[in-house]
């Protein structure tokens, strides 16, 4: 598909006809029903859908940190029949916001507590943990889990996680996700970080750029905004 791409805060004249597949289109179309709006994220769902696509032929359950109403993680059930593959994904939202206790001082110092405290009143979060589980009921094995992180974490029983997509708006919580999680995530696995290099997150980048360090890696920068690991075979040797 030819013509300009303009959507997301990405511009591009690149072929872009995966918006025409068919499966994509029911999935991403299951995220808007989800989410009740359309945010015209076709190539951030896109990166996703491929990311747990590529997950699906490994071992291991899902985890999404930060589902706020389950667009992302509808789209990617829808893709994948997940009633066939046997696996949990577990969805970890406070359902609340963001707590404070969990942000950082760089990020409040950046006006992250006052774009929370919009996004909360405009509705782009959601507290209706109600509507959330009814909106997943379609589905096997999904364990929606409340409260903030890192507290929540130990409730993700899978010691075998192929797909991890951390979307929590804020640095702390993000790293301690990944700090925790990662010896679980089998050779392989898919980390896919929503606002990575988004404008307006970099502290965000800042924390993870930390953690791929002291393993030794590199985030892959994407032009959505996310950023994408995807977990070694082995230990990288140390330079």
């Amino acid at each position: 598909m030819m013509g300009v791409y303009d959507q997301d805060g990405l511009r591009t004249v690149h072929n872009h006809e995966f918006v025409l597949d068919p499966d994509f289109q029911r999935a991403y179309a299951r995220g808007v029903a989800a989410a009740g709006r359309d945010y015209r994220w076709h190539w951030r769902v896109h990166v996703g859908l491929w990311a747990a696509a590529g997950a699906a032929k490994l071992p291991g359950d899902f985890v999404e940190c930060g589902v706020g109403r389950g667009f992302m993680s509808s789209a990617i059930m829808t893709l994948l029949d997940w009633n066939s593959t046997g696996r949990t994904f577990y969805l970890l939202d406070t359902f609340a916001g963001l707590d404070e206790r969990y942000v950082s001082p760089e990020e409040k110092a950046g006006g992250v507590m006052q774009r929370n405290a919009q996004e909360m009143a405009s509705g782009v979060y959601t507290f209706d943990v109600a509507a959330v589980r009814a909106n997943f009921s379609e589905w096997n094995n999904v364990s929606v889990i409340v409260g903030s992180i890192p507290e929540t974490l130990a409730e993700i029983r899978s010691d075998r996680i192929a797909f991890l997509h951390l979307d929590l708006n804020c640095s702390p919580p993000e790293v301690a996700a990944a700090d925790a999680l990662w010896d679980r995530l089998v050779p392989g696995a898919f980390v896919l970080l929503d606002d990575y290099a988004y404008q307006g997150y970099r502290w965000q980048k800042v924390g993870m750029d930390a953690f791929a360090r002291r393993r030794n890696l590199s985030i892959l920068s994407l032009p959505t905004g996310q950023g994408l690991i995807i977990k070694p075979a082995s230990p990288p040797p140390v330079r």
